[in-house]
C-alpha cells in the first residue's frame, strides 16, 4: 500500500510510539511518596558523567562526580519546592519551555526518518527555485559617461564594432572593464541594481548598447552566458535533505498540534473590533 510509504506516516507512526511511551513512564498524578521521594539512579550517573566529558574530554573525578549529583538533587529540590509554590503556573519563560520541548520531541522524529530518493527528487522539483544556480555573464565593457548624447554613442560603438582597442575608447572610470563569468547578483552589487537585468538580451559576441548603470552609460559586448539551472539530486543531497526534513518537520507538528487540541475546549472571547 502506498500510505505505508508516506513519509508523514512514519513520522505519526514514531511520533505516536514515543508520545505512548512518555504517558507510560510518566504517571498522571504524581503521589505524595513519589513527591517526596528523589531517586538518582544508575542511568543518571551515567549520564551526568557522560555531559561531563562531552565537555571536558575526561571522565570525571569521584569528587566532580559527586559535585554534579549534588548539583542535580538540589536543582531537583528546588525545582519540586517551587511547584508546590505554584512558582511554575502563569511563567511565560517555564510555558515557552514546555513548548520548545514539545516542538524539539517532533523534531527528533523527523530527523530519525529516511526518505526515499523519489521523496527527495520530488520536493527537489517542486521547490526547483530554492536550489536553482544564479545566471553568469562574462563581458566587456566600455563606459561612455553619464550622460553621452546620441552621436557620442553611435561614434564609440561604431569604433568597436570596427575592431578599435577597446581601451583607447569611452570615458575614464573605476569599474572593471571585463567581467569573468560572474553571478547576476555580483554584477549588480558591482555597477548597480538592475544592470544585468540589460545583459541578458544582447547577442553573445556582438558590441551594444547602450546599456544603463547607476555610474552612466555603457556599451558592452556580452562573451558568455551561463543560465541558471537545477543540479541534479546528488550533487545536493544533503541540503535537499535537510530541507525536506524541516519542511516534513513543520507538517507533523501543525498535525500532531491538531491531534493534542482536539482533546480540549478551547474558549476564546470574540475578537471583534480589536484590531486598530
Amino acid at each position: 500500500m502506498r500510505i505505508l510509504k508516506e513519509p508523514l506516516f512514519h513520522f505519526f507512526l514514531i511520533g505516536a510510539v514515543i508520545f505512548i511511551w512518555f504517558q507510560i513512564v510518566t504517571p498522571e498524578n504524581e503521589t505524595v511518596e513519589d513527591f517526596v521521594t528523589i531517586t538518582i539512579g544508575e542511568n543518571d550517573i551515567a549520564l551526568l558523567s557522560d555531559q561531563f566529558e562531552a565537555r571536558w574530554k575526561r571522565r570525571p573525578s569521584g569528587a566532580e562526580l559527586q559535585a554534579l549529583t549534588d548539583a542535580t538533587i538540589r536543582e531537583e529540590v528546588l525545582v519540586r519546592e517551587a511547584r508546590k509554590l505554584g512558582l511554575d503556573r502563569g511563567d511565560s519563560v517555564i510555558r515557552s519551555r514546555l513548548s520548545q520541548k514539545m516542538d524539539f520531541l517532533t523534531e527528533a522524529i523527523a530527523t530519525s526518518v529516511v526518505p526515499e530518493d523519489e521523496d527527495l527528487e520530488a520536493f527537489l522539483q517542486n521547490n526547483s527555485e530554492r536550489y536553482a544556480t544564479p545566471s553568469k555573464l562574462a563581458f566587456i565593457q566600455v563606459f561612455i559617461g553619464e550622460e553621452p548624447n546620441k552621436a557620442e554613442i553611435e561614434g564609440v560603438l561604431a569604433a568597436l564594432r570596427a575592431g578599435d582597442e577597446v581601451s583607447d575608447l569611452g570615458a575614464s572610470t573605476l569599474l572593471p572593464a571585463s567581467m569573468p563569468l560572474t553571478a547576476t547578483r555580483v554584477i549588480d552589487s558591482v555597477f548597480g541594481s538592475g544592470f544585468s537585468k540589460g545583459l541578458t538580451t544582447l547577442d553573445k559576441g556582438q558590441w551594444a548598447g547602450p546599456i544603463q548603470s547607476g555610474y552612466g552609460v555603457h556599451l558592452v559586448q556580452v562573451q558568455d552566458i551561463e543560465p541558471s539551472q537545477i543540479p541534479p539530486l546528488s550533487e545536493i543531497h544533503d541540503a535537499v535533505l535537510r530541507d525536506w526534513r524541516r519542511v516534513m518537520s513543520e507538517d507533523l507538528a501543525q498535525a500532531q498540534y491538531e491531534i493534542l487540541a482536539a482533546n480540549y475546549e478551547i474558549i476564546v472571547p470574540a475578537l471583534s473590533g480589536q484590531t486598530k
